[in-house]
């Protein structure tokens, strides 16, 4: 095993304002997004569990049509197939956990 360094990791964009860089296991991909405020990402769904924590700033993500203000400490769980989106209130910094692996995440 050998540590990552976060900035080594390429980026990937995933939609405009959304860059993220990803750690793959077995069974989980983990995501570290940098997001520029006022970035939306478009409703979507997966059959990923995700879950989402906030490490800095202020994101309001809708699921099912329900609309959650996450800040800073605010963990959220989005169940696999649930229709979500998101839009940034702020600059933030987000950790996404997915189950099972992204694929479509690897480079």
């Amino acid at each position: 095993m050998t540590p990552y360094q976060l900035n080594q990791l390429p980026a990937r964009e995933l939609v405009k304002g959304f860059t993220g860089r990803f750690v793959h296991t077995d069974q989980v991909t983990i995501g570290y997004v940098d997001i520029v405020s006022g970035s939306v990402l478009p409703e979507h769904h997966h059959v990923h569990e995700q879950i989402t924590t906030v490490l800095e700033g202020a994101l309001e993500i809708t699921v099912e049509g329900v609309k959650h203000l996450l800040q800073a400490g605010h963990v959220l769980v989005i169940p696999s197939n649930a229709r979500h989106s998101a839009i940034a209130l702020s600059n933030c910094k987000v950790i996404d956990v997915f189950n099972p692996v992204r694929e479509d995440y690897k480079f």
